[in-house]
């Protein structure tokens, strides 16, 4: 491989790796920040050295392995460490299910303990989604902060000051209980949500998606049942995740280039997931007196599953559960979802009728789906024209190179 596609390379398992890494780390260490620092320290070296040495067969192991000896390093320096420390260090050949047992008797979700963590209730709101998606989705914050519509001088602020509030607060890394479990479980399930969001959709890069972020959102999300079994809306979160899974075969094309909803083979849908996923979402039915915001969001999605093919979907039922979905979670980004219900419901004229009240939003200045949306509405309308610029301007908006092309294509189909 190239220099460039080496470093390519790396980023992907970076990506991939990281959040395992820091919940590793901060289990050893007990400091977040440190944590992303050393684990930060194993990428410099890869860097470094991979380009000349080749990748490794098992890189994560790699990256472990090298930043868990930094952080061993780290504790006999500053003489942090225990007599645990001191027998890992004299006697370890170097693998990590040994270091692990050592340093924690119980085998535990890193991970999930790391949600936790990053979402105590001595930070903001804001910071707590910030810093973990830093942390678990090795998001930068400039992705971040285009996720949220805000400066990423904003989200770089909230992440050093959530990383010393830990510290000067001496947060514990574990999964709480009883109510102050209940406290903290919103700020875990938008975090998961967040976390999932940005594996079926990536901001940047040159993949549209990244299945093993989403998986990895699923698989804490099943957890999460288990400790929370009698929380509605951790089912509708489940059920959520586990329908847009389904879908994941038919989501790009062999080539990885986007493939829309109604452009997708609803036959290769994953149909265990959907079992799955309307199975968690009845669960959510039994347990609530009504949908919370997760729980519609699956009832819509259960919507796209149900139905044989595209044109069998029953708008109506999800223009009316975005509209219930408006008043309990009110967002631009829902309305912008509920204009493209009521356009395939009623007419795209009333589509874009919405679209258009939405133009002078702020936040959604820099929002790239909205040109998008009003582009494929302007289509189904004849005005080609105007079309092609709104695809032109969500190109010029989105990151991600797959999406962006989709975009471009869009638009020269309009001229043609």
């Amino acid at each position: 491989m190239t220099l460039s596609q080496t470093h390519r390379t790396i980023d992907a398992i970076w990506r991939m790796e990281s959040a395992k890494l820091i919940a590793s780390l901060t289990r050893m260490l007990r400091d977040v920040g440190v944590a992303e620092d050393l684990a930060q320290d194993a990428l410099v070296i890869a860097l470094e050295r991979w380009p000349e040495t080749g990748i490794p067969d098992n890189p994560g192991a790699w990256l472990m392995t090298t930043a868990k000896r930094r952080a061993i390093d780290l504790m006999r320096r500053t003489k942090l460490r225990d007599q645990k420390y001191v027998e890992i260090a004299r006697g370890m050949e170097y693998k990590e299910e040994d270091i692990d047992q050592a340093l924690d008797g119980e085998i535990g979700d890193d991970l999930l303990r790391l949600v936790f963590m990053t979402c105590h209730p001595v930070l903001s709101p804001n910071a707590r989604v910030a810093l973990t998606l830093r942390l678990l989705c090795g998001l930068t914050t400039d992705e971040i902060a285009r996720s949220f519509l805000v400066a990423e001088s904003t989200i770089a602020q909230r992440i050093v000051r959530a990383k010393r509030t830990l510290r000067a607060e001496k947060v514990p890394f574990k999964v709480p209980t009883g109510e102050q479990r209940k406290k903290r479980l919103s700020a875990v399930l938008e975090v998961i949500y967040l976390m999932f969001n940005e594996g079926y959709s990536a901001t940047s890069g040159d993949h549209w998606i990244r299945p093993l972020l989403c998986q990895e959102a699923l698989r804490l999300g099943r957890v999460l049942s288990e400790i929370a079994p009698h929380e509605s809306e951790v089912y509708g979160l489940v059920a959520l995740m586990e329908i847009q899974s389904s879908r994941f075969k038919t989501r790009v094309s062999a080539t990885g280039e986007p493939v829309l909803l109604m452009d997708q083979n609803r036959a290769k849908w994953d149909r265990l997931l959907i079992r799955r996923g309307l199975a968690a979402l009845k669960r959510s039915q039994e347990l609530g007196s009504t949908l919370g915001p997760y729980a519609l969001q699956a009832a819509i999605s259960a919507c796209h599953a149900e139905a044989p093919t595209a044109d069998e979907t029953d708008w109506i039922r999800i223009a009316a559960l975005y509209e219930a979905l408006s008043r309990a979670t009110p967002s631009p980004i829902i309305e912008l979802n509920r204009a493209v219900a009521i356009s395939m419901a009623f007419g795209p004229s009333f589509g874009l009728q919405i679209v258009d009240e939405l133009s002078g939003e702020p936040s959604l200045k820099r929002y790239h789906l909205l040109p998008s949306v009003r582009g494929d509405l302007l289509v189904k309308l004849g005005r080609f024209g105007e079309a092609r610029t709104e695809f032109q301007r969500a190109a010029s908006m989105t990151r991600n190179d797959r999406e962006k092309e989709l975009l471009l294509n869009r638009a020269n189909e309009c001229e043609s």
